[in-house]
């Protein structure tokens, strides 16, 4: 998820057994090193445009490294600020790895994926119930945690928690009435999906992008899912053929390699762009949840030599109407 939320859970989970005279220091060694995790963003090559790929969410965000990332955030903060206030390493040690355990956990629950059971598996953990930014999940949050400090009072920390649960729960409520939702569209339309795929949209848990897959295509609509259940129609895209849209690609070549790259990232979920011939989208993935403009993607060059990588692209349209038409759709 975004960094906020993420500080923001570890602080609240370090809250918990903090101790009267540590409550501060414990919420902000928690809400740091419950942004530690995404350091691996660093992690990038100017030759290789999806090495960052592989390695965001990876080995920082496994469950079998959260007590070597405690460690080095421990180390970290007590050595540099803390070796004159009154709490041991230890102390720091447990608080770090409290909210350091808690990234990994919270990125599982957005769609992008994680690692969790790295290096047993390259599997991305994807439960698609929370949008990776989500002011309704982490707003309220926010000014609990913050309450908490102020007052030091551990029932509004207990709140703080509880809300994380609720939320939690209630998105995996919505993205399995979605679900639902999604296969009833596909039996009236006369499909028989092999499956159905639901992530929340851009910043809420109201209204859902589905995908259902057919044979050779991927169906793409919205469901709004407030008091009044709605379905949005969207469009259908054919899955990528590699030999039909590019009989040029040498499969031996380092972009044939890049696709499966890509592949892997997208969990299959792969189409030729519509507007681009020699674009490659991730069809999860789009501004509005009822289309396909996808908003990343990857580019082809027919003259490239066989060691050349593609070039990894973005389409972000961070403009005004494209926000009011999204909330339109939600409030509708």
């Amino acid at each position: 998820m975004d960094p906020l939320s993420q500080g923001v859970v570890g602080a609240v989970v370090a809250q918990q057994p903090a101790k009267h005279k540590h409550y501060i220091i414990a919420t902000l060694l928690g809400f740091f090193s419950g942004l530690a995790p995404d350091l691996d963003i660093l992690i990038k090559s100017s030759h290789d445009p999806l090495l960052s790929l592989e390695f965001h969410r990876q080995f920082t965000h496994s469950v079998f490294f959260i007590p070597i990332g405690g460690i080095i955030c421990a180390t970290f903060f007590y050595y540099l600020f803390l070796r004159n206030a009154s709490i041991t390493f230890r102390q720091t040690l447990f608080y770090c790895t409290l909210g350091y355990a808690t990234h990994g956990f919270l990125d599982s629950f957005t769609s992008y994926g994680t690692q969790q059971f790295w290096p047993l598996t390259d599997y991305r953990v994807a439960w698609n119930t929370i949008s990776v930014i989500d002011p309704l999940f982490t707003a309220p949050l926010l000014i609990l945690v913050v309450l908490a400090v102020i007052k030091k009072n551990k029932l509004i920390s207990y709140s703080a928690l509880s809300w994380v649960f609720l939320y939690s729960i209630f998105g995996f409520i919505q993205k399995d009435r979605a679900e639902f939702m999604a296969l009833d569209l596909a039996l009236s339309r006369g499909h028989t999906p092999s499956h159905v795929l639901a992530k929340p949209s851009f910043g809420n848990l109201i209204l859902w992008k589905t995908i259902y897959t057919t044979e050779s295509q991927y169906h793409v609509d919205a469901i709004r899912l407030s008091f009044k259940k709605k379905v949005i129609p969207g469009t259908k895209i054919d899955k990528l053929n590699l030999q039909k849209s590019f009989p040029w690609l040498d499969v031996n070549s380092q972009q044939a390699k890049d696709i499966e790259r890509f592949r892997w990232f997208s969990n299959g979920y792969l189409s030729l762009s519509p507007n681009f011939p020699n674009r490659i989208i991730d069809v999860r993935y789009s501004m509005f949840p009822n289309d396909v403009n996808a908003l990343w993607g990857i580019e082809l060059d027919p003259e490239a030599n066989e060691e050349d990588h593609v070039k990894r692209v973005f389409n972000r349209r961070n403009h005004i109407d494209v926000y009011l038409k999204l909330l339109n759709m939600i409030a509708e």
